[in-house]
């Protein structure tokens, strides 16, 4: 029996479709080597239950929405206003802004750079994370202490007169 074969410079290519689900990794990073499907044990085996923490359960997620639900109405208030707001308002804007920041990141971290795949590099990570949040909290009162604050450091963004572009100037001619 005669057959055609269809030839085509993308034949082994799967543009629309992966049978193959490949997870995210970090090339740089070293991995610890997994198991074949990422599976320990048998299916029979009962599965490792983490600690209960409260800290790590209900009470994180009501302190990341009160943050996030935070950050819109203090970034409104200087906006708003005309004039300067107060040491408080800033200090307050200042922190809930650290927090959501040190939140989001460590959200990433916990699902980019996991622990049964990176091993101590997310420990490494974590703890990087808490130095940056600390010296971020020591920048936050250098500035609200001995400078303008947050707010009183952006204004002149906002009021400064727009660049001028220069002229150039061609043989006598300007342009």
């Amino acid at each position: 029996m005669y057959t055609t074969k269809f030839y085509s410079p993308l034949r082994g290519v799967r543009s629309f479709h992966s049978s193959i689900v490949r997870p995210f990794t970090i090339p740089f990073l070293p991995k610890i080597p997994q198991k074949p499907g990422g599976v320990s044990g048998t299916a029979n085996d009962s599965s490792y239950m983490l600690p209960e923490s409260r800290a790590h359960g209900s009470y994180h997620w009501i302190v990341e929405r009160g943050l996030s639900l935070m950050v819109l109405p203090l970034i409104m208030v200087p906006l708003v206003t005309t004039g300067p707001i107060s040491i408080f308002a800033d200090t307050f804007l200042s922190l809930v802004l650290l927090g959501h920041c040190h939140i989001g990141f460590q959200s990433c971290i916990i699902d980019y750079v996991s622990e049964r795949v990176y091993g101590k590099v997310h420990h490494y990570a974590m703890y990087l994370l808490s130095l940056g949040t600390f010296l971020s909290l020591v920048g936050i009162y250098k500035l609200e202490s001995q400078e303008a604050g947050l707010i009183g450091s952006l204004k002149p963004l906002w009021e400064s007169e727009p660049v001028k572009k220069k002229e150039k100037i061609v043989t006598g001619k300007t342009i």
